[in-house]
This record gives C-alpha cells, sequence and structure tokens, in this order.
C-alpha cells in the first residue's frame, strides 16, 4: 500500500512538472474563473462596505444582515440561483453563459462579493472616521478619501481579497452546476478532483490536490503576515 501511495505521488508530480495539458488545463481555467470574478467584484465590493460603514440610510441594517447572511449560504445553493438566472427561461438565459466560463465567473461573484462587503465593511468602521473627515475638509474628492482610508486599511483590505480567493477557487458546488465540468472549457480544479476520484484516477487528483494545498499554504501565510502587520506593536 506504501509503494501504491508513493507510486500515486511521483505519477502526480510527473503530471505537474511534464506540463501535462490536460492537468494544466484544469489549472488554467480554475485560476482564469477566479481571478476575473475577483477583479469585476472587487471595486464594487469595498465601495458598497465603505458606504455600509460611513453612511446611514433607512434600511442599512438589513443590507448588512442579508451580507452576513449570504456569507454562509452553501455554495451549491448559489449555484442553483446561478443556474435558474442562467437556463433558458430564467432572466438571464439570453446571454447563453450556462455551461460556459462566463457563467462561472458570474456564479462565483456572488459567492465572493458578500465577503469582500462584510469584511471591507468591517475594516471601514474600524478606522478613525477623523481620517475622512480631514481628507475632505482638505478639498478631496469622495474617491480621493476613499482611496485614502484604503491605504490606511491596506492589510485588512487585503486579508478580505485573500479570503474571498481562497473561498471562490476551492468551491465545487457552484461550479459544477453552472460551469457542466467540461475539459478544456469549464473545469476547474475541484471539479476535477471530484470526478477523478470517482473514476479512481487518483493521479491527476492528487497533483491536482497539491496545487491546492500550495496555494491554501500560500494564502495561509499571505494571510498570517498581514494580521502580524495589522496589530499594533507594543514598544
Amino acid at each position: 500500500m506504501t509503494e501504491s501511495w508513493f507510486s500515486l505521488i511521483q505519477q502526480a508530480f510527473g503530471l505537474l512538472f511534464s506540463l501535462d495539458p490536460n492537468t494544466w488545463s484544469i489549472i488554467g481555467v480554475s485560476f482564469n474563473v477566479s481571478l476575473a470574478a475577483l477583479l469585476i467584484t472587487l471595486i464594487p465590493s469595498l465601495i458598497l462596505g465603505f458606504v455600509l460603514a460611513f453612511a446611514r440610510f433607512p434600511g442599512r441594517w438589513t443590507v448588512i444582515n442579508l451580507v452576513q447572511t449570504l456569507q454562509s449560504i452553501p455554495t451549491v445553493v448559489i449555484g442553483l440561483l446561478a443556474y435558474l438566472l442562467l437556463t433558458r427561461m430564467g432572466p438571464l438565459g439570453d446571454l447563453r453563459w450556462l455551461f460556459t466560463q462566463k457563467g462561472m465567473i458570474l456564479g462565483q461573484m456572488m459567492i465572493c462579493a458578500p465577503v469582500l462587503i462584510a469584511m471591507s465593511q468591517a475594516a471601514f468602521t474600524s478606522v478613525d472616521r477623523r481620517a475622512w473627515e480631514t481628507s475632505r475638509t482638505l478639498g478631496a474628492s469622495w474617491i480621493a478619501s476613499v482611496w485614502v482610508l484604503c491605504r490606511e486599511l491596506k492589510a485588512p483590505l487585503l486579508m478580505a481579497i485573500v479570503m474571498a480567493f481562497s473561498r471562490i477557487v476551492t468551491e465545487v458546488g457552484c461550479s459544477m452546476m453552472v460551469g457542466g465540468n467540461i475539459m478544456f472549457v469549464t473545469r476547474n480544479i475541484p471539479t476535477a478532483i471530484a470526478l477523478e476520484t470517482s473514476k479512481g484516477d487518483f493521479a491527476q487528483a492528487i497533483a491536482l490536490g497539491l496545487v491546492l494545498l500550495i496555494l491554501s499554504l500560500l494564502l495561509n501565510f499571505a494571510l498570517g503576515t498581514l494580521r502580524g502587520r495589522s496589530e499594533p506593536r507594543s514598544h
């Protein structure tokens, strides 16, 4: 059994270092889709997080509670919602995005947006409002003033980005429902691991799992570094 596992791990590393086209196509789809979803969602989510932290309007707490609730919804439920939106009978059916990378991007945007909004809102709430007031008093535009706050909150906002990316790059439910797990088109790392394991092709599943493991270690290292920088230093 030990030799068998050793052989599988050797095969997994062989797939990665030999640049196996099937394996690296899956990895490419994962990163293309998840990075696109994150980049498209980032700015609107930060702005909404800022508005929820600084503005006072009727229904504000309802929006905050809704965002917090959306964070805990299973990704397969979000995938079902995205599927219903994109199916031919759905409101976005004319786009023909179902079982495409664009549909996967939409689904992952729905997953990462609540994370970005909630964490950025918490970060903006913690900042000293005098930084915003001083910037506005000095004649800076609201965009420039928000940028000043973002620079002050660089560490917690980067933590929010890392957390959002880690959530979408590892999710399987939404990608499976909206993407359809089509090879070279919508098959990403989590859906491929589930498929190859069910087929008994453990070498590729292990290779893709190693990619996620390395990514997880890098993201956790980045989070730890950011948390350390954001903590006040004792003198």
